[in-house]
């Protein structure tokens, strides 16, 4: 296909306020692949640059372009890229690492502290129509995993790395404390994994219902009824044995040590506004629970894959409200207003 040689970005010029700038088309240097960008989900993260300009340290200084979970077509390839071709439809890791600091050679590349990751200021990221990308950080999708599945690997390997932190077995009660997006690709994977009676909890009924269609056997809508005591009440009193925050709130991670069982493990996955408050540190010793927080994912894309592929995940069910991408703005506001029927926006028609 013929390449252009400029193309539309959306860029966040400051808080609230997003606007389409012309852009040159990036030709691939060597290791890297020209992307046209089919499909880029909204993250939670680009609301929270969106609406305030900032996540913690990380702050919007200057024009960026917001979107991380993508996938699309390489449409070229610089030299020496062996991995993939024109043609091929990839699913695009969002962070590229040095691959010589001792996290990557342990293979904990999630912990680089030089890694450059899309849409984490000051680093651009994919609601732009071409995307040039490390062809070593794109993955191929088989002709059975859509785009939208493609670019919802990227909060689908946080779930599964969450799965494999709180080290689910089969059979094993699980709690999800949370049902967002990231709460229900954790479910996900703990299903796939082998769980046994997965529980999820949340303040949105339809979130509860997609909980169940995901494969939850049991929904607390917290708003009617205490996330706590229903939870032992469906364990027989002992609590779950991986229990997964996910909701980023105080409430949700003080209760996660509350209904996880003695011995059990705790994944914390959500990440709030709120850095410090109070736990029960005292309940954690006694009941010997293995408590783990976590940052991003490595090493996940292949068996991700895999999971979408053979059905055994179901992301396309996560996607519910659609916008092109002439209508970023659009999308945004209406992302940053909230509706709690809305499970994940997905970008499209790049």
């Amino acid at each position: 296909m013929a390449i252009p040689t400029t193309c539309k970005a959306a860029y966040l010029e400051k808080p609230g306020q997003i606007a389409f700038r012309k852009v040159k088309v990036p030709r691939p240097k060597p290791g890297e692949a020209l992307v046209k960008i089919e499909a880029c989900g909204v993250c939670g993260s680009d609301v929270h640059y969106y609406a305030h300009g900032r996540i913690g340290d990380f702050v919007v200084r200057k024009p960026l372009i917001l979107g991380h979970e993508c996938a699309g077509t390489v449409v070229a390839v610089g030299r020496r890229v062996e991995n993939i071709q024109e043609g091929d439809r990839v699913a695009v890791e969002a962070g590229v690492t040095c691959g010589s600091c001792d996290h990557c050679r342990a293979g904990r590349y999630n912990l680089c502290p030089h890694v450059v990751f899309l849409a984490t200021p000051p680093v651009h990221g994919a609601f732009v129509q071409y995307l040039a990308h490390p062809a070593s950080w794109l993955h191929r999708l088989p002709d059975a995993v859509s785009f939208e599945e493609g670019a919802m690997l990227e909060p689908f390997n946080v779930g599964l790395y969450a799965a494999r932190l709180a080290r689910v077995e089969p059979g094993a009660s699980v709690a999800v404390l949370g049902s967002g997006p990231i709460g229900l690709t954790a479910l996900q994977a703990a299903r796939a994994l082998g769980a046994g009676t997965i529980i999820a909890t949340d303040v949105a009924p339809a979130r509860l219902r997609l909980a169940r269609k995901l494969g939850a056997a049991h929904t607390i809508d917290a708003r009617k009824h205490d996330p706590v005591q229903a939870i032992l009440d469906l364990t027989d009193g002992k609590g779950a044995d991986v229990v997964f925050e996910a909701a980023g709130t105080v409430g949700t991670t003080q209760q996660s040590v509350a209904v996880a069982r003695r011995g059990g493990a705790i994944a914390l996955i959500g990440m709030g506004t709120q850095a410090r408050f109070e736990m029960p540190v005292l309940d954690i010793i006694v009941k010997e629970l293995r408590l783990t927080g976590q940052f991003r994912y490595a090493n996940l894309y292949p068996p991700a894959i895999g999971l979408v592929a053979s059905g055994a995940v179901n992301l396309a069910a996560m996607v519910n409200s659609r916008y092109p991408f002439a209508r970023v703005p659009e999308a945004m506001a209406a992302c940053a207003k909230g509706d709690a029927k809305t499970i994940k926006t997905m970008i499209v028609d790049f």
